[in-house]
């Protein structure tokens, strides 16, 4: 299994950079990064400098968006930095929550990615793309550029799009029981496409907190630094609920319940331990959707995880342990998953 760490572009950028090469030292191959314009700084810049200081590290945003560049831009940038480094970048791509709402504009809809993931995919390696009605290619890239596009989805049109034309999958959640659903869905829709579904990468990615023990008092504090996640997701799922319904038959309850009690949410939290949106999220979705405890249960759900499909564990590390949790997964759990 492949493991990646999630980080947000707070300034200063050299703590990004030097987490990033903490990971790779633990054995981390993936370094992602969120990409909203306006809460973070500009991740592509940051991305230079990871790249520049760790060998084998592939970097990315989890997730971009096909409305807040141009999609020449996103391929030229992509493109730039796989040129200069060796084809270690892959384009997470999404709707866009943070990035389109903090900007007054409304989340792309997956026409707009599916044509973004098309253009992006083909000028990323060399090819001819349609920039409606324009057709253009980067003549300076050379032979052998690549550039894979992991869709992040959640509801059923968009799990059967990412099986349908996405190179990888990312589920930001580590729900084992959602995870066999929606993995399921996206491998189904492959097969459906005529696509092997070995060849969709999938990802789950979630906050992981490792505790020195499974005493009440550890596991609370463990629960309130992962409590935004269960926000964070909140928002995609409240507009699933939005389109089909509470109990649509089209969205599992599992995943719909939780966000009953949800009143508002203020981006300028977003992604933050401290986050006082997040209050409603209730322990239980805290444990089924994040990996808290100690090592041995962390290992114990990613060989579930495992056993479901998942090629790769990406942490989110937006706590208050994130050095000590880089160096847990580095000792003890990516050698127990891949030793």
């Amino acid at each position: 299994m492949d493991f990646g760490l999630v980080l947000q572009t707070d300034p200063p950028a050299s703590k990004v950079i030097s987490l990033m090469k903490r990971a790779e030292r633990n054995g981390f191959t993936y370094g992602w990064t969120f990409d909203s314009a306006v809460l973070w700084q500009e991740p592509f810049v940051i991305y230079s400098q990871i790249l520049s200081n760790t060998s084998k590290l592939k970097v990315g945003p989890m997730v971009t968006n096909p409305g807040t560049r141009t999609w020449e831009v996103t391929a030229s940038t992509f493109a730039t930095l796989n040129d200069m480094f060796g084809n270690r970048t892959v384009c997470g791509i999404g709707r866009g929550d943070s990035a389109m709402r903090v900007a007054g504009r409304k989340p792309n809809t997956l026409a707009r990615i599916s044509e973004a993931m098309k253009v992006i995919r083909a000028l990323g390696r060399g090819d001819e793309a349609d920039l409606g009605g324009t057709v253009v290619r980067f003549p300076w890239i050379k032979p052998g550029a690549e550039l894979p596009v992991w869709m992040a989805a959640y509801g059923p049109k968009a799990l059967k799009m990412t099986g349908e034309e996405a190179d990888g999958f990312i589920l930001q959640l580590a729900d084992l029981y959602l995870t066999e659903y929606m993995v399921k869905a996206v491998k189904d829709a492959a097969v459906a496409a005529g696509r092997d579904p070995s060849e969709v990468k999938i990802c789950v990615a979630a906050p992981a907190y490792v505790t020195e023990d499974d005493s009440p008092e550890a596991l609370a504090h463990a629960r309130d630094q992962c409590r935004w996640f269960g926000g964070m997701v909140g928002n995609h799922v409240a507009d699933l609920v939005s389109k089909y319904g509470e109990h649509s038959a089209a969205v599992p309850e599992e995943l719909t319940d939780y966000i009953k009690a949800r009143e508002g949410y203020d981006y300028s939290h977003h992604g933050r331990a401290d986050n006082p949106d997040t209050q409603f999220v209730p322990d239980e979705i805290v444990e089924r959707f994040c990996l808290i405890g100690p090592a041995d249960k962390h290992v114990e759900k990613l060989n579930a995880l495992r056993e479901l499909g998942v090629d790769q564990f990406a942490v989110y590390d937006m706590h208050d342990a994130q050095e000590a949790t880089i160096d847990a997964y580095g000792s003890t759990v990516i050698p127990a998953l891949n030793g």
